[in-house]
């Protein structure tokens, strides 16, 4: 039992080491990365209590004890404290959500959102949320599920406000879940927090389904997420939804599809059967997302993102397909008209490089005559938003600024 409790202690102390020096080299080993460091980083204060849990069962049954029980019980200490460390520095991020929307939207931007928003705007994180991470229900917000849309079974699931304060037709907020286009699913829980958060502001919030692969082949993704938007343009006032006033959000894969389906408003490849329907949205807040297929500026941490690629979702070499890659790729439909986006990564992202999210938004930026606010989170893992936790919190604030002043520039243009 010494000897489990000193090898449980030295996991402990890598979990802590891992949060600030995870691996960017191998495939594998920066997904391991990924996979320990999401939750030890944005759910800090649970590990620490499990694990402080566990160091007192040792200690009660004797099995802390001699050099190797000693050292084995510091490591657990300095474990926890750099957890604590890492998980307390994501205050860091109120400021550098500030500072980004400034940048992005001007010094004054606060001013030009409507002051019924700007009355809702919270300051400080829900820490009864943070206390119950995995709850996903709201008891202020309707949940309407498995809603039948397109032609291959797609489901899409609604929230909204069971007691909206308004009555005008709500914004509405699409999101588009991640998993690496091969797995995850529109209930998982992934921008939950979000969703509930921003329906409890009167908003309409529609998570989507879409096929995955290897079954799906590379446009079918996205075909079916431009289906999920002509279906919420054709129904979504029967849920009290505004149809011209749509946002869209996602992470990782769900990042390149939202990006993807704000900038690519029209490309027939993209709709087919519908080529001459309305597809454009009024925003975007893609998170960590994939933005070029190519890699043309050798960004990509290693060769597992085109192995993904190659082998799973598009199906082919990109030697020699590189018109495909360029097709799937986000940075190529960047135009004068793109519109407003709010791109969001973390800076100690292991799957995904934050300088690609840097490379597209310095393109929006040269080229869009809408407005691009570019942030990056210090010392956040890829995913960091899944999790309420002090970090994921102030991000949630700001994307809640960025989209309603965006509704509010909208129901200016209305007169309103």
């Amino acid at each position: 039992m010494s000897t489990l409790f000193f090898l449980l202690s030295l996991l402990f102390a890598w979990q802590a080491w891992n949060l600030y020096h995870p691996n960017f080299d191998h495939p594998r080993w920066s997904f391991l990365s990924f996979a320990f460091g999401l939750p030890t980083g944005e759910l800090a204060p649970h590990i620490i209590f499990w694990q402080a849990l566990t160091v007192a069962f040792f200690v009660l049954t004797g099995s802390v004890w001699g050099l190797f029980g000693a050292l084995g019980f510091l490591l657990c200490v300095g474990a926890w404290a750099t957890m604590a460390l890492y998980y307390y520095e994501g205050s860091r991020a109120r400021e550098e959500v500030a500072t980004a929307l400034i940048n992005g939207l001007g010094k004054t931007y606060e001013s030009k959102i409507d002051s019924e928003f700007r009355e809702r705007f919270s300051s400080e994180p829900d820490n009864q949320l943070i206390r119950h991470p995995l709850t996903h229900k709201d008891p202020d917000v309707e949940y309407i599920q498995n809603i039948h849309y397109g032609d291959h079974g797609q489901r899409l699931d609604i929230r909204r406000p069971r007691d909206p304060r308004s009555e005008r037709p709500m914004p509405v907020l699409m999101h588009i879940h991640g998993g690496a286009w091969i797995y995850g699913r529109k209930d998982d829980g992934q921008a939950v927090p979000l969703m509930n958060y921003m329906t409890k502001r009167d908003w309409i919030s529609v998570s989507i389904s879409y096929r995955l692969s290897p079954g799906a082949t590379f446009p079918d993704h996205i075909v079916d997420c431009k289906q999920a938007l002509v279906w919420i343009k054709d129904h979504i006032e029967e849920y009290g939804g505004d149809p011209d006033f749509i946002m869209v959000t996602g992470g990782s894969a769900g990042g390149h599809l939202t990006s993807l389906l704000a900038l690519s408003d029209g490309h027939q490849a993209f709709q087919p059967g519908f080529e001459d329907r309305d597809t454009s949205v009024q925003g975007a807040v893609p998170f960590y997302g994939i933005f070029d297929f190519t890699d043309e500026h050798g960004l990509h941490h290693h060769e597992g993102m085109t192995e993904l690629l190659e082998d799973n979702i598009l199906k082919t070499d990109m030697i020699g397909n590189e018109d495909a890659y360029r097709e799937a790729s986000p940075i190529q439909y960047i135009s004068k008209d793109a519109p407003p986006m709010m791109v969001i990564h973390g800076e100690l992202d292991t799957l995904v490089p934050v300088k690609a999210s840097h490379v597209f938004t310095d393109a929006l930026t040269a080229t869009s005559k809408n407005k691009v606010v570019m942030l990056e989170v210090s010392k956040a893992q890829h995913a960091f938003d899944v999790f309420p936790s002090i970090r994921s919190e102030y991000v949630k604030f700001g994307v809640e600024r960025f989209l309603t002043w965006n509704y509010s520039q909208y129901l200016k243009s209305l007169g309103n």
